[in-house]
């Protein structure tokens, strides 16, 4: 794989080094931007329901969402194939919004974050000598993963901070979760914040596809976020109505009530231990490892991740993967939320491989598994 996008390599030589380093990033973000509208003109970039496959890599993409019974859906999501012109590298993202400008919220992020990824991942490998040589391929992979890490922690950053100067958004009290993963080649980057969550279905030593959870639920309770939260003067609690509902309060106990310990936005609690810093891990995929499920808590407040794998995997249309775990999530609301109004259900399936074909139908799984649960 060639170490630049080659798009990024023309623009960057038309820039004279007197220009200096300021012209060299607005050269940068007008190549991603390129980038982003030649993917969508080529069909290899999806912010909504359908598929994605391109024809130069295994990779393929199955994505729903549906909207709840709260209002406007404030999930958003995107694939983009080919990333960066690389065709070993595809990413995703999918986003949660919360509050009165969630869904404005959300929406910008999704817009926001690939082509500034791309951006700061290309000028952290030129800052970093991607070209140097390295004596073991262990080396080599730290590497990769160190720079993705940096221009995702860079990115994440910038993007809270233009949300916060933006006058035609109010993020005061409303704000989004951030899930998004990068595949390149065999190696898979994850970069999370909030309570959406990436899910690996991987096959064990018996043959049985098990899954992995790739990400962790960032709620106020977890110790480590409600430490940070408490030494901020920031407050940890449940409501009366809500018990096991952990949420973050202003310290005067009023607002906001955030179900969450990291998110875009929300900046009444960023004083208080909200953070939008991204926890971001890496995976090498194996031959055992089959597809990654990315979900909103609409899904995963319903399906378990053991539910979620089996639903994708015995669904005999890969195509209709996304659809059918959406359409699982939404019928599990009817019969384990009773009286409370459906969240918004949003789910990407990103396969690896071509898996074998499996049969069996994941709405009766579901209806055996929670038969199983009350007998």
């Amino acid at each position: 794989m060639a170490p630049f996008p080659s798009i990024f390599d023309g623009f960057a030589r038309t820039v004279s080094i007197k220009k200096g380093r300021n012209a060299q990033k607005d050269v940068g973000k007008e190549a991603a931007d390129s980038l982003a509208k030649d993917a969508k003109k080529n069909e290899l970039m999806l912010s909504c329901s359908g598929i994605v496959k391109s024809n130069k890599s295994n990779n393929f993409a199955s994505v729903c969402s549906k909207r709840g019974q709260k209002g406007i859906n404030q999930d958003c999501l995107i694939v983009w194939e080919e990333f960066g012109c690389q065709e070993d590298m595809i990413f995703c993202g999918i986003f949660d919004g919360h509050g009165p400008w969630g869904h404005v919220v959300s929406k910008r992020v999704r817009e926001s974050v690939p082509s500034s990824l791309l951006c700061n991942w290309q000028e952290t490998l030129a800052l970093t000598s991607i070209d140097k040589d390295f004596e073991m391929e262990l080396d080599r992979d730290l590497h990769q993963f160190d720079v993705w890490k940096q221009a995702y922690l860079k990115t994440y950053a910038v993007i809270d901070q233009e949300l916060k100067q933006n006058p035609g958004i109010d993020a005061f009290c409303s704000g989004t979760t951030g899930l998004t993963i990068v595949k390149q080649g065999e190696h898979l980057v994850i970069a999370n914040v909030g309570d959406s969550r990436a899910v690996l279905a991987t096959t064990s030593e018996d043959g049985s596809l098990v899954p992995l959870q790739l990400t962790i639920d960032f709620k106020p309770n977890l110790p480590q976020e409600a430490e940070r939260i408490t030494q901020s003067k920031g407050r940890v609690f449940c409501l009366p109505d809500e018990p096991g509902v952990y949420r973050v309060w202003m310290p005067n106990g009023k607002r906001p009530g955030l179900a969450l310990s990291r998110a875009f936005g929300d900046y009444c609690v960023k004083d208080f231990g909200l953070i939008s810093i991204p926890d971001v891990t890496q995976r090498s995929i194996t031959s055992r490892d089959q597809f990654v499920i990315l979900a909103t808590d609409g899904l995963w407040d319903v399906i378990s991740n053991q539910e979620a794998v089996q639903i994708v995997s015995s669904t005999p249309d890969r195509e209709k993967s996304a659809k059918r775990l959406v359409q699982c999530a939404a019928r599990a609301w009817k019969y384990k939320k009773r009286g409370i109004a459906m969240d918004d259900i949003s789910a990407i399936c990103l396969f690896f491989h071509y898996p074998p074909s499996q049969q069996g139908d994941p709405l009766m799984f579901l209806k055996q598994a929670q038969a199983t649960k009350t007998g």
